[in-house]
C-alpha cells in the first residue's frame, strides 16, 4: 500500500525541528490563516527572473486543488486519484507514496502536521478516512484509530456510513488535537454537518460541536421539531482557523440540505452558513454569526477565515474577516463577536414558492463596499458583439431579478450575481497583519438557477436522478456545458462499469454516492442510458420525494461561451480593514483567444487564492482559461512577473526554502477546463543559480 524510497537525508529532516520561516507547514501559511511567507529572496527588484525549477507530472484527470505543505525542503500533496506523495523541495523527485486502497477523486486541498518534541505526524485524509502517517516514510502510524486511521462518517449520532462524507479541507492542530469538519452531499439524505476534534495520538473523538443543535442546545428552536434527527448540512467544508493564544477555534458552515428549497426546515437553520467561534478545548460555543437566514440561495460561507489585526476607533483589535460567496467582507471583533463595520438586517424577497418561508431580513455589509457585483442591470450586460448584447438582453428580459437574495421561483430563472461559485471562494484570501490589509480574488458573472415541480409519480431511476443529480445536471439530463456536462447518450461514451465507478467515487467537482447501490444503482443506469424507468420509487429508502426540484447551476454564458455581463468577470482586490477602504481592484484574467483580438484585461473565473511575501509580493494562479501564475506588487496591485502554467493553476500557491533557494509552488490541471487537454502536475518556479 505504501511505497517508499530509502532516503536518510530525509528522514533526519523529517524528524528534526521545523526550520523557521522557511517552510510551508499549515494549510493556509499560518494557523491566522494568513497566506503569508517572511521569506524575502525572491524580491520585486528580481522577480522577473524566476523561472521553472522543476515539474512533477501525474496522471491525467481529477481536481484535488491541492495547497502543499512544505517542511525542511519535503513537500507534501496529493495526486488526482488521491495518493499522498512527499516530493523533494529541491528537484522535484518523488521520495514515496501512500496509496490508502480507498477510491476516491475530487477535492483534496491539502494535510495536516503535528508535531511535539521529535514525535510528528502527517494527518491525510482521503474521502471519509483521516490517516496519521510517518512524515520519513508514509506508512501509516497503526497506534491511530483503526490501524493508522479512522473514519469520520462515524459519530455523527446516526448511521452515515452509506452518505458522502469527504474531508475535503484539512483539519486544523490545537495542542494535541485535530479539528475537522467535512463536505457532504447538497441534496438530501446528507449527513449532520458536526464539527469534531479527535486526539492525534490516538484518533479518539475529544468533542463534537452540532452545528445541527439537538434538544436542549442553543439554536434548536430554529428548526422544526424533530429535524435534528433527519437533517443535514450546515457542515464545515471549507477550512478552518485557530487563535492558538487564547485557544479559539473559528469554523465557517454551509448551508443546510436542500440548498433551494428549505419547505421542511423553516426558520432560521442554526448554525447553517454562520462563523462559529469555539473553545479549542472542549468544543463549547463562544460566539457565532449567521451571514445568511435560511439559506435558499447557494450562499454557504466558501472560504477560510483570517485572524488579523486592524485599527478600529483608535485602538488595535484583533479581528477575524470572513469571505462571503456574494461579495461581502464580514469584519469582527476575534473575542466578542462584535462586527468592526456596520451590518444591517435588510428587507429581502418573499418566497412564491408553496411550503417555503424565505427569510423576511438578511445581514448586509456596504463597509468594506461588496468585492463582487451585486445586481445585474441592462447596462451590465456584455457589449462584446452587438449579437452578443441582443442575445443577453432578450434572456435578461426572462429571469427574475431581485438582487443577491432573490429565492428561486417556479417556471422562472433567477439570476444569481454574483453566481453561485462567488464571490469568493475556497481559495481563501491572503493578509498583511501588521498593516491590517486582506487581499481577496473574486468571480464577478452571472448564473441563473429555478425550481421546478417533481412529477408526482416516477421510477426508481429517475427518482434516484432527481434526488441526486438533477442539481447539477438538470432535471432534464441536459446539464449546463461545460461546468456540468450534459449526460444525455452517457451510454455512448461510457460503460455501465465506468459510469457505476464514478458514481460510487465521484470525479471532479462531483461528490460520491456511496449510498446508491444495489437496485438503485442499477435502475439509475438504465435510466442514465436508455431513458426506461420501470421500478417503484416508493422501493427507494432514504429518498425523500421532495414536491419541488432545484433545475440546476446554469452560467449565464452568451452563445459563444463567453460571460453575458459586463467584464470584469474575475478581480483582485486591496482592501484596507483599518478603514474598509480599497487600495486598488484590478482584472484577475483573460481569455486568449480574446486578448488576440484586442479585449484583454477581461477578467476571468478563478479558483484558488493569493499568497503573500515579506517581499510585499502577491503570488497567484488560479485563472481558469489563460492557464498563467502571477506576481503582483501588493502596495500598487501592478503586474510584476507572469508565467504560463501546463494547465490552470487552480490551487493556492505556496512557497518556501529548499537547498538555499526560494521556491513558489502551484499544483495545475484542466478538470475545469474540459475542451483543453487533460493533465496534472506541479510545477515550482525559483530563481536561475
Amino acid at each position: 500500500m505504501c511505497r517508499a524510497l530509502p532516503f536518510i537525508a530525509f528522514t533526519l529532516a523529517a524528524t528534526g525541528a521545523l526550520a523557521a520561516g522557511k517552510d510551508w507547514a499549515i494549510y493556509g501559511g499560518t494557523s491566522d490563516g494568513n497566506r503569508y511567507s517572511s521569506l524575502t529572496q525572491i524580491s520585486r527588484a528580481n522577480v522577473g527572473k524566476l523561472a521553472p525549477a522543476w515539474t512533477h507530472s501525474m496522471e491525467a484527470g481529477g481536481d484535488p486543488q491541492t495547497h502543499p505543505l512544505a517542511i525542511n525542503g519535503v513537500i507534501y500533496a496529493y495526486t488526482p486519484s488521491l495518493k499522498v506523495i512527499a516530493l523533494d523541495g529541491a528537484t522535484g523527485k518523488q521520495l514515496w507514496q501512500f496509496d490508502s486502497g480507498v477510491a476516491g477523486r475530487g477535492a483534496q486541498r491539502g494535510m495536516t502536521w503535528w508535531r511535539e518534541g521529535r514525535e510528528t505526524r502527517l494527518l491525510a485524509s482521503v474521502m471519509n478516512f483521516l490517516y496519521a502517517l510517518d512524515p520519513a516514510t508514509g506508512k501509516p502510524i497503526e497506534s491511530f484509530g483503526d490501524k493508522g486511521r479512522i473514519d469520520l462518517s462515524h459519530n455523527l449520532g446516526r448511521d452515515a456510513s452509506n452518505l458522502y462524507l469527504s474531508l475535503t479541507t484539512p483539519g486544523v492542530i490545537y495542542k494535541d488535537t485535530i479539528i475537522t469538519g467535512f463536505r457532504t452531499a447538497e441534496s438530501g439524505p446528507a449527513a449532520p454537518g458536526d464539527i469534531r476534534a479527535f486526539d492525534v495520538r490516538t484518533g479518539k473523538l475529544r468533542w463534537a460541536f452540532h452545528t445541527i443543535p439537538r434538544p436542549g442546545e442553543t439554536g434548536h428552536d430554529t428548526w422544526p421539531p424533530g429535524a435534528w434527527q433527519k437533517a443535514g448540512g450546515a457542515n464545515s467544508w471549507a477550512g478552518m482557523v485557530v487563535d492558538q493564544k487564547r485557544g479559539i477555534v473559528f469554523a465557517p458552515t454551509g448551508s443546510a440540505v436542500d440548498d433551494f428549497y428549505g419547505a421542511d426546515r423553516i426558520g432560521s437553520n442554526l448554525f447553517a452558513n454562520s462563523l462559529l467561534a469555539l473553545d479549542a478545548k472542549t468544543g463549547q460555543r463562544l460566539w457565532h454569526f449567521q451571514g445568511v437566514h435560511h439559506d435558499i440561495y447557494d450562499r454557504d460561507f466558501p472560504a477560510p477565515p483570517v485572524l488579523i489585526r486592524v485599527r478600529h476607533a483608535g485602538r488595535l483589535v484583533d479581528a477575524v474577516a470572513q469571505p462571503t460567496k456574494q461579495g461581502y467582507l464580514f469584519v469582527l471583533d476575534r473575542i466578542t463577536g462584535k462586527p468592526l463595520f456596520p451590518i444591517q438586517e435588510m428587507p429581502t424577497p418573499a418566497s412564491e414558492v408553496p411550503g417555503e418561508v424565505a427569510s423576511a431580513t438578511q445581514p448586509m455589509s456596504r463597509t468594506p463596499a461588496p468585492f463582487a457585483r451585486q445586481h445585474l442591470s441592462e447596462e451590465l450586460l456584455t457589449n462584446r458583439t452587438p449579437e452578443a448584447h441582443a442575445w443577453a438582453l432578450s434572456q435578461f428580459k426572462t429571469f427574475r431579478n431581485d438582487g443577491p437574495f432573490a429565492p428561486m421561483r417556479l417556471g422562472q430563472q433567477t439570476i444569481a450575481f454574483p453566481g453561485f461559485d462567488g464571490g469568493a471562494e475556497w481559495g481563501g484570501a491572503a493578509a498583511d497583519s501588521k498593516r491590517g490589509i486582506i487581499y481577496v480574488n473574486a468571480n464577478d458573472i452571472a448564473w441563473t438557477g429555478g425550481l421546478t415541480e417533481a412529477p408526482a409519480t416516477r421510477g426508481l431511476g429517475a427518482a434516484t436522478y432527481q434526488s441526486n443529480c438533477a442539481a447539477c445536471h438538470g432535471t432534464d439530463r441536459r446539464g449546463s456545458p461545460p461546468a456540468f456536462p450534459s449526460l444525455a447518450g452517457i451510454g455512448q461514451r461510457m460503460l455501465d462499469g465506468q459510469i457505476a465507478e464514478v458514481i460510487r467515487t465521484g470525479r471532479g467537482r462531483m461528490p460520491a454516492f456511496p449510498a446508491i447501490q444495489g437496485d438503485t444503482l442499477k435502475a439509475l443506469q438504465t435510466y442514465l442510458t436508455t431513458g426506461e424507468d420501470n421500478a417503484d420509487a416508493k422501493e427507494v429508502a432514504g429518498i425523500a420525494p421532495a414536491k419541488y426540484r432545484f433545475t440546476g447551476y446554469r452560467k449565464f454564458l452568451d452563445p459563444d461561451g463567453y460571460p453575458a455581463v459586463a467584464p470584469p468577470w474575475g478581480t483582485l482586490n486591496a482592501i484596507d480593514l483599518n478603514s474598509g477602504e480599497y487600495l486598488w481592484k484590478i482584472p484577475l484574467g483573460e481569455y486568449p483567444e480574446l486578448a488576440a483580438q484586442g479585449m484583454a484585461n477581461t477578467g476571468s473565473e478563478n479558483y484558488g487564492g493569493p499568497i503573500l511575501t515579506a517581499s510585499n509580493l502577491l503570488f497567484i494562479g488560479a485563472t481558469l482559461y489563460d492557464k498563467k501564475i502571477r506576481a503582483f506588487d501588493a502596495a500598487s496591485g501592478a503586474l510584476l512577473w507572469q508565467a504560463t502554467l501546463p494547465f490552470a493553476g487552480n490551487a493556492t500557491p505556496i512557497t518556501y526554502m529548499a537547498g538555499g533557494r526560494q521556491f513558489v509552488l502551484i499544483h495545475a490541471n484542466n478538470a475545469r477546463d474540459k475542451k483543453a487537454p487533460q493533465g496534472s502536475a506541479y510545477i515550482a518556479f525559483a530563481l536561475p543559480r
